[in-house]
């Protein structure tokens, strides 16, 4: 009588199943990263570094997460697109290797915001949460100048913003 050598029908079924379940533990792993947001790796920090806690900064901006529009909405308006939401300013003007704090006051108490930077080419340099009810700060230092673009991935398109990085020579 000869003995199995372990390729038959039901080892192949199930080394095919734990492939599957560990593709799905290291997705499901990237995907909380990814919610949890990132900083610029070492090849973005090329064209901007930032500091989490918002030190270092000589200047700052304080950007509101608001709702749309202002005040009184109309019902039909509302029932027809929802409830949107803005950033507030949406234009901002900072100088190149000045490191500026961007304090991100989440106003809502029941939507969560994130925050995501794209360099003047559409490259995603990062990306962060911005929880309910809370104050995030990050330091940014940008490094070439140009219209750097900011969103918010959960409430598009009418949740974003720009950065004008202007040259230190037009002070």
């Amino acid at each position: 009588m000869r003995r199995s050598s372990g390729s038959g029908p039901s080892t192949a079924l199930a080394r095919s199943l734990i492939a599957v379940l560990i593709a799905a533990l290291w997705a499901a792993q990237l995907s909380a990263r990814a919610e949890d947001g990132y900083m610029p790796t070492a090849a973005a920090q090329r064209i901007v570094s930032a500091t989490a806690d918002g030190a270092g900064a000589r200047t700052g901006v304080v950007i509101l997460t608001e709702t749309l529009p202002t005040g009184q909405s109309d019902p039909q308006e509302q029932k027809a697109f929802g409830i949107l939401y803005t950033f507030s300013p949406r234009v901002v003007f900072v100088y190149r290797d000045e490191p500026t704090s961007f304090s991100f006051w989440n106003l809502q108490s029941d939507e969560q915001h994130d925050f995501m930077l794209a360099s003047p080419g559409g490259q995603v340099l990062m990306k962060m949460a911005l929880p309910q009810l809370k104050k995030t700060t990050v330091t940014l230092t940008f490094h070439k100048e140009g219209l750097y673009t900011f969103y918010c991935t959960m409430h598009q398109p009418e949740m974003s913003g720009q950065i004008y990085v202007l040259s230190p020579s037009l002070r």
